[in-house]
């Protein structure tokens, strides 16, 4: 390409709608433009807009109109053009694109979710790729004993989608029991050749050294993997069956007085203010923080709704909520995500942001949102009294989750009585501390 007014060729590597050669050549240019009244050059397009392949075009009106509407920047559009053009090459109209070759075709300076995502707009993407937690279980499991492999292989693939009488597990529990197994597998191979030829004996042996949580996680694993092993054929009996354990609870104390100050210092931009408040007035959940949406909100009435449990908004929280409202809006104001909390990857489409997000700001000084949240429910519990009932109604806690605080609680008066017989009344442990409203029951 030569500059549009002294000819000189551009210098390679510029970028695609370069015109002018130097700054020099650009700004004549525009001086003879407002002498001679000329109209200016057309701007550049891409040239996926007038390409002769259709599909191509269509994806390309389509990537453009994709932008407008969810506020992608100029230079993402034009990269998901740029990986659009790759894609489609020499493809016919209507032809079905698998993720694989989207994958695998995508410059790597195109955003492949992007691309994804405007094919997903016209129906052209084919699903064709193996889930990344089958791979990794079939990875695994080769790396285990002869005899044992294929059993926790067949295992653990049941496991994401679940079956009719076990409900479906995370990836992040597969990853544990996988790992808790392992070594008890690796053991049993010194003296068995299958699956089948474990006993009771064995496996109390193996969870002999074991305690607290290691040990409830280690029996968890164990029963799944031999009632699977049982449903289908794989052992004759069930040395599992016998297993127990008692609930190890929660060893959970009030957070000093030096991580409080922790807090406040590290919540300061407008995001990280509203999650300390949820968590630390509302007690609200990471997951109920992360899922809350534009229509859980009722600011002019003062209300929120967390996780189904609507409650009155205080003032402290209902202005940290305003402030990063008015913030979302300035800085993403076409985004297409309901969701309350967004970042700047998730503004570009729906979905909420990951639990890491919340705690990033946090983990540096060893808190995290769900150690705020379960100080409130424990300092409501020191404050207003013991009382499952309340608790349970003023944060939407199950029956047992409530009268485990309480008796947490409990234990700690009943500590600080023995201690100090002076027993001063306990001080309100954050500033942003309000009174919760009990939902009235309905009349049935």
């Amino acid at each position: 390409m030569n500059c549009a007014r002294c000819g000189t060729p551009l210098p390679a590597g510029s970028r695609r709608d370069r015109v002018y050669c130097s700054n020099n050549c650009s700004a004549l240019a525009s001086c003879y433009r407002r002498k001679n009244a000329a109209a200016p050059p057309p701007r550049w397009q891409h040239p996926a807009l007038e390409s002769g392949n259709p599909a191509l075009r269509a994806a390309a009106v389509h990537a453009r109109q994709l932008g407008q509407d969810r506020g992608w920047s100029p230079s993402t559009v034009r990269c998901a053009m740029d990986g659009l053009a790759v894609v489609l090459d020499d493809r016919p109209a209507g032809e079905r694109v698998t993720l694989t070759e989207i994958r695998t075709r995508t410059p790597r300076h195109a955003s492949t979710p992007r691309v994804a995502e405007v094919l997903a707009g016209l129906g052209l993407p084919e699903d064709d790729a193996t889930p990344a937690i089958r791979s990794w279980i079939d990875r695994r499991a080769s790396e285990l004993p002869d005899g044992f492999a294929e059993a926790v292989r067949a295992w653990l693939l049941v496991l994401p989608g679940g079956d009719a009488r076990a409900r479906p597990r995370s990836h992040a529990t597969i990853y544990v029991y996988f790992g808790t197994v392992r070594p008890f597998t690796e053991r049993w191979s010194a003296d068995h050749t299958h699956l089948r030829e474990v006993t009771a004996h064995d496996v109390k042996d193996t969870l002999e050294p074991l305690q607290g949580h290691q040990l409830r996680t280690a029996i968890a694993a164990l029963r799944s993997l031999f009632r699977f092993a049982k449903k289908r054929g794989l052992v004759f009996t069930n040395p599992a069956t016998r297993l127990e354990t008692s609930d190890a609870g929660h060893s959970l104390l009030p957070m000093a007085d030096a991580e409080i100050r922790a807090v406040e210092r590290v919540a300061i931009s407008p995001a990280q203010r509203l999650i300390v408040a949820l968590a630390a007035v509302h007690a609200a959940r990471p997951a109920a923080i992360r899922d809350l949406t534009l229509d859980d909100l009722d600011l002019p009435n003062r209300r929120i709704t967390l996780a189904g449990h609507s409650q009155r908004l205080g003032e402290l929280t209902c202005k940290t909520l305003r402030d990063w409202l008015d913030h979302r809006r300035s800085a993403w104001p076409r985004t297409p995500s309901r969701h309350v909390l967004i970042s700047e990857k998730t503004a570009l489409g729906v979905e909420p942001v990951t639990s890491s997000y919340l705690n990033w700001h946090l983990r540096r000084h060893g808190v995290t949102v769900e150690r705020i949240r379960r100080d409130r429910v424990l300092h409501e519990a020191l404050t207003a009294g013991p009382d499952p009932l309340h608790l349970a109604l003023v944060f939407n806690l199950s029956h047992t989750t409530a009268s485990r605080y309480a008796a947490i609680a409990q234990d700690l008066l009943d500590d600080q009585i023995e201690q100090d017989t002076g027993q001063r009344p306990v001080q309100p442990r954050y500033a942003s501390d309000e009174p919760t409203e009990i939902p009235r029951p309905q009349p049935r």
